[in-house]
């Protein structure tokens, strides 16, 4: 209410003050701004195209857009984007000036974006504005000279203008802020590109002093140019840098290596001992790989043998006869003779080596002692270029093998390869066919089929794949593969038909892959009728939510006037079935997925009719028992309940209630003996009878 009066000539107005309360249903600004976002309220649609005629309109866009980016760039200066954006657009309507003026504001909010500098000297260079461009890498490499792409471009920019003195110029620069080794290798490619052989030394004896590295580098750049006595001079006084302390293995090998070149043999003896005195041992290998290597060209073999391998040899010797069994010794002793001595020695390690057969007949024991028959197979045939005795290392191995307890199947393929190899195509079949004969496997039969296929044998690729599915009937991958090479052969008939075998298979390892590529080779086909049979036949089998889902979008996909009518049916038929199902999940998982399809294709009533389906979650509570029986305390847990599966159940309460009801009769017919007891709990009977009826 509102009352007005007139005092000395003042008006006074008082208003009665409402109920300041909160309200009973409080609104919050995240439920205003979702409510906003799913009625889309903020989606404007998008302005009409319009086109230019004349220069005022030209005018009128100009000043439009230019108003736009100002005030993106008003709301947030920081954004560089928007800066760069509107620079791009007045650079593509040739407006240079005004777009220089932007990014010159731009780099006023912020000099250090480097992305700025290099759009803001594109721009020139684009624009073959090149004194306007050096001018802007002159300011970014003084305000940011640890950012090498500055100098990089700058350097490309001028020698592409044929500028060698301000590219040397900008190097030079750039050289004293001493940056990394690849800006130093810049410069010496540089000066190399014009044949500045003098300017590139300089340049690394800089280099070398400041950072103390890549000597070997300056010196193979000496032997490049074919000044020898200068790189001589180079690793010596590498040497003498590092001194005894500090000394570098990789720096003693190439110094050799570059005597040998110069055919300096004692030299590089006298490097390598040099080297070998300073070293510690453990970390002079690869100087004794060299220095062996070398010596087995130019010196004396029996000496160096002496010298180096004899002590190596002795203790895998020592090794070997400790543990005859240890296989990785033997490996490690079969490496050294491989790589010193000759093939009879070799031979004569390796027979001694496999002559130490697994006391224990189990796989896993045999597994190291199998690779030592794999590499003397190998280096028969790969160092020896011996095939007849690698055939009698193959077939000895496979002789010595208990079949009958186990097999590998590597080495009959390696064995098969062996006489691909030789050009001995019924050989490679036979051992094979041995193989598979003997003690099949599914690593053998894939083998032997990849064999057939490269050679395109596909008659003997069907009998290997019945043979196959013969042997394991359940492997799943064995019979889609099968049916690929049909389809691929074009014979579908006969991949229909290994399908339809493969389904009928009373035990399947992945049936539910085998289904999928069925289904996937008939829609291949376009055999539409086919595949909804396969899915009618598939759903009596098994009610799971993904098939009845695949089974919907199939026919979703099919290009036909009644597919949404065949969809909702499968979707409608799908919840009747999952009714039963234990699996509440599932059927949430059917009915979310039915949701979308009423989203994207269905009306209004359909989709209000899929939502009233959609289950309450609600939180429950159940009794856990131990293992020994004991209460374990109670748990919290979800559960779905289901507007059709509610309305079909009775009042839960109501039962229980009956139940104590029928009880308590019991109780009073058994209890005979005491009359007033009887007497008290038949006159509380009719209150819970007539509770019971009332409810």
């Amino acid at each position: 209410l509102l009352f007005i009066q007139f005092q000395n000539n003042v008006l006074i107005c008082a208003v009665k003050v409402k109920n300041k309360a909160p309200a009973e249903v409080q609104i919050t600004a995240e439920q205003l701004l979702r409510e906003a976002k799913e009625r889309e309220l903020e989606l404007l649609p998008p302005p009409p195209k319009q086109k230019i005629t004349d220069e005022e309109e030209l005018n009128d866009y100009k000043l439009k857009k230019r108003k736009g980016f100002e005030d993106n760039i008003r709301k947030n200066r920081t954004v560089i984007s928007n800066w760069i954006k509107y620079a791009q657009w007045e650079e593509s309507l040739k407006e240079v000036q005004r777009a220089r003026s932007i990014y010159e504001r731009a780099l006023d909010v912020d000099h250090r974006n480097i992305a700025l500098w290099l759009k803001y000297a594109e721009m020139e260079m684009k624009n073959r504005q090149v004194n306007h461009a050096r001018n802007i890498w002159d300011r970014a490499i003084t305000i940011l000279p640890r950012v090498n792409q500055f100098w990089y471009k700058y350097s490309y920019m001028e020698e592409m203008l044929g500028n060698i003195a301000g590219c040397r110029q900008v190097f030079e620069r750039w050289t004293e802020w001493e940056p990394e080794e690849q800006a130093w290798h810049s410069y010496i490619n540089f000066e190399l590109r014009y044949k500045e052989v003098d300017k590139a030394r300089s340049i690394y004896e800089r280099y070398i002093l400041l950072m103390g590295s890549n000597w070997i580098k300056y010196a193979r750049f000496e032997e490049k140019h074919g000044y020898i006595a200068h790189g001589r001079k180079v690793f010596e006084r590498s040497v003498e840098f590092f001194g005894e302390e500090h000394v570098d293995e990789n720096l003693f090998v190439a110094f050799a290596r570059f005597e040998e070149k110069q055919k300096e043999f004692e030299r590089v003896r006298v490097i390598y001992k040099y080297a070998l005195d300073r070293i510690p041992k453990q970390q002079a290998q690869e100087l004794f790989k060299f220095y062996t290597v070398f010596e087995k060209k130019f010196g004396d073999r029996r000496g160096i043998e002496d010298v180096i391998v004899s002590k190596r040899r002795f203790q895998y010797e020592e090794e070997v006869k400790a543990s005859p069994h240890n296989y990785d010794a033997w490996f490690d002793y079969l490496r050294l003779v491989e790589s010193d001595a000759d093939p009879d020695t070799a031979r004569e390690v390796y027979e001694r080596a496999i002559a130490n057969i697994p006391p224990i007949q189990e796989k896993r024991h045999w597994r190291r002692y199998i690779y030592l028959w794999i590499n003397y197979a190998l280096y028969e045939e790969l160092e020896v270029k011996d095939p007849e005795r690698t055939r009698q290392v193959y077939l000895a191995c496979l002789d010595l093998i208990p079949h009958k307890k186990f097999t590998f199947a590597k080495m009959w393929l390696l064995y098969g390869q062996f006489e691909i190899r030789q050009k001995n195509l019924q050989a490679a079949r036979q051992g094979l066919g041995t193989a598979i004969g003997k003690c099949p496997k599914n690593k053998l039969f894939k083998g032997y089929i990849e064999l057939e296929l490269q050679l395109r044998e596909f008659d003997r690729c069907r009998k290997l794949y019945e043979k196959y599915l013969e042997f394991a009937s359940e492997n799943c991958t064995t019979w889609i593969k099968f049916s690929e090479l049909e389809t691929i052969l074009g014979d579908t008939e006969r991949a229909r038909a290994i399908f339809e075998l493969a389904i009928g298979q009373p035990r399947l390892d992945m049936p539910e892959v085998l289904w999928k590529s069925y289904i996937d080779f008939e829609i291949e086909q376009e055999e539409y009728d086919n595949t909804r049979g396969l899915y009618k036949r598939l759903l009596q089998r098994t009610q799971h939510v993904k098939v009845w889902i695949s089974y919907a979008q199939y026919e979703l996909s099919i290009d036909t006037s009644d597919r949404l009518q065949r969809c909702r049916g499968i979707f409608e038929e799908a919840n009747k079935g999952l009714r039963s199902c234990e699996e509440k999940e599932e059927r949430l998982m059917l009915l979310e997925s039915w949701k979308e399809f009423e989203q994207e294709f269905g009306s209004d009533t359909t989709r209000e009719r899929v939502k009233k389906l959609l289950p309450e979650k609600v939180k429950k509570r159940r009794k856990l028992t131990a293992e020994d029986g004991s209460d374990a305390g109670w748990e919290e847990y979800y559960d779905y309940i289901f507007p059709e599966d509610a309305a079909n159940q009775p009042n839960l309460k109501l039962l229980a209630m009956a139940k104590m009801w029928k009880r308590q009769q019991q109780e009073e017919e058994d209890d005979e003996e005491d009359d007033e007891e009887d007497e008290e709990e038949n006159n509380g009977e009719p209150s819970c009878l007539y509770m019971f009826t009332a409810t």
